[in-house]
């Protein structure tokens, strides 16, 4: 596996994104082309093409929430695994003063460096991008998509 810096950390996985959108989108659409066309020629059959629209629209907020749900899931697990690590290293917790972003971005530091970045993420609160240009040995993170 090619080694993880702060050029190449992010991934995507467009087809898990896009493709139920796009599904959703091409049904909503065929469903409106439809609906228009039997307005234009006055017939009465107007329920189905609007079922299938909103089914269409529910195919788009399927796939949304649950990529939001599966981030939510993710962010409290990093939460928790840097806090546990900043105790094994301190005998503290880490401070409330640090936002999730930073958290996440802290994540890719090393143990040598993990405290005192987060203690310098504190006081010159430096962003995640700024968190993470600041790391000089990259903790590879695989498994967040």
């Amino acid at each position: 596996m090619q080694e993880q810096n702060f050029d190449n950390h992010k991934r995507l996985a467009p087809k898990s994104y896009y493709s139920g959108i796009f599904f959703g989108l091409l049904v909503m659409i065929g469903a409106l082309i439809k609906l228009f066309n039997n307005y234009r020629n006055h017939s009465e059959e107007i329920l189905i093409p609007v079922l299938i629209a909103f089914l269409g629209l529910g195919l788009i907020l399927i796939g949304y929430y649950a990529r939001m749900f599966a981030l939510i899931a993710q962010n409290r697990a990093i939460r928790s695994e840097e806090n546990l690590r900043y105790f094994a290293l301190t005998g503290k917790l880490l401070s409330k003063d640090l936002t999730l972003s930073q958290i996440i971005a802290l994540r890719f530091a090393s143990d040598e460096e993990f405290v005192a970045l987060a203690d310098r993420a504190i006081k010159e609160g430096l962003s995640n991008k700024q968190i993470k240009q600041s790391v000089k040995k990259w903790r590879a993170d695989f498994h967040r998509v």
